[in-house]
């Protein structure tokens, strides 16, 4: 029976905290925006990012996951932060290497109405008052991303591209995650079990009430006790 490997492509605030405590449970060793003390054999990549792990893999062997085989699941790809942008969900370069790579390899977009995934990001730290429209990102140039409708655009273009690349393949899943029957969808698709699904790292609803710094998540992760891999309940990029 060949080995499951899973790849999550969907954008930061899409679920992907959700999504990395449900493969985890699904008992899936998951790979969730950086490599965290326990998670890994190689202490060489203890603390680098997912998303920089897999640039140098590609670029260097031709794999994006070779640098990461002891994972089999990967639940946030993007990274954002200490002078890094990268975001390999949106490289079809990285995409198409993946699949020849990894025949068979399970790909699904986690994925949320746009218009609250936009809400959430400008409510999430400095996400779109500073790093997004600072930086360069695959369809969103420095100096947009401020503005709702200049995210909403872009995060409409990276699920509809992502789309247009599995068109007729199995072996694709646009995952609503807040659909009611989104865990069992996710199980259908995986062929395993998902016995957990939840929704973790709720934003603050008021607009003026800032979210919990990413800073957060890399110095002060919390960790669920029964699971060896290291539940996380925060989101960064």
């Amino acid at each position: 029976m060949s080995r499951l490997r899973v790849v999550n492509l969907g954008l930061p605030k899409s679920g992907t905290t959700t999504v990395a405590r449900a493969l985890r449970r699904a008992s899936l060793h998951t790979a969730d925006y950086r490599i965290r003390t326990g998670q890994s054999k190689d202490n060489h990549i203890l603390g680098d990012f997912v998303g920089q792990l897999v640039y140098e893999a590609f670029f260097r062997t031709g794999d994006p996951l070779a640098y990461l085989d002891e994972f089999d699941a990967f639940s946030e790809l993007s990274v954002l932060r200490k002078g890094l942008s990268l975001w390999p969900q949106m490289d079809f370069a990285v995409i198409d290497a993946i699949r020849q790579n990894h025949p068979g390899v399970k790909f699904f977009a986690s994925w949320r109405p746009v218009a609250e995934m936009s809400d959430s990001m400008s409510r999430w730290s400095n996400l779109t008052s500073e790093r997004l429209p600072k930086n360069q990102i695959p369809g969103l140039p420095r100096g947009f991303g401020g503005a709702d409708g200049e995210r909403q655009r872009w995060i409409a273009g990276h699920y509809d591209h992502l789309d247009r690349i599995f068109v007729g393949s199995d072996d694709f899943l646009r995952l609503d995650v807040g659909a009611a029957d989104a865990r069992q969808q996710l199980a259908a698709f995986l062929g395993r079990d998902v016995p957990w699904w939840g929704h973790l790292n709720r934003n603050p609803v008021r607009a003026d009430t800032p979210d919990r710094d990413d800073t957060d998540r890399e110095d002060n992760d919390r960790h669920d006790n029964d699971t060896p891999t290291g539940d996380t309940d925060t989101e960064a990029v």
